[in-house]
């Protein structure tokens, strides 16, 4: 599977982007894709995912209430929809695929096992928020 992020730019703090996550050559029909952000000098963090399953949702308390992730199935695309954005938000966002796992169960797994444990890695896309 090859994931290809896209999206990210200079935006204004309060700004809005929607980041795109295409991905291709999936082998199961089965997974959940991630949304991981790390900021420069910190650790990577886990901020959204959806289950292909059943379109189970998951945001970190950092995030809820500001950002939205939804999917495309026909695209095999997923969107991250990042408003009311702050300077903190600057990061790179990088999509991840688990298969045969739960939302957020794929972000614990990440956070506790190491990122490697996951499938398959974006390249990253650069968000820069600032005035």
């Amino acid at each position: 599977v090859q994931l290809v992020e896209s999206g990210g730019g200079l935006v204004q703090p309060g700004g809005s982007l929607r980041l795109s996550c295409a991905a291709s050559g999936f082998i199961s029909d089965d997974y959940v894709i991630a949304w991981f952000r790390q900021a420069p000098g910190k650790e990577r963090e886990g901020v959204s995912c959806i289950s292909s399953s059943d379109g189970t949702t998951y945001y970190a308390d950092s995030v809820k209430g500001r950002f939205t992730i939804s999917r495309d199935n026909a695209k095999n695309t997923v969107y991250l929809q990042v408003n009311s954005l702050k300077p903190e938000d600057t990061a790179v966002y990088y999509c991840a695929v688990d298969y045969l796992s739960t939302c957020p169960n794929t972000i614990v797994v990440a956070t506790t096992r190491g990122y490697n444990a996951l499938d398959a890695w974006g390249p990253g896309t650069t968000v820069t928020v600032s005035s």
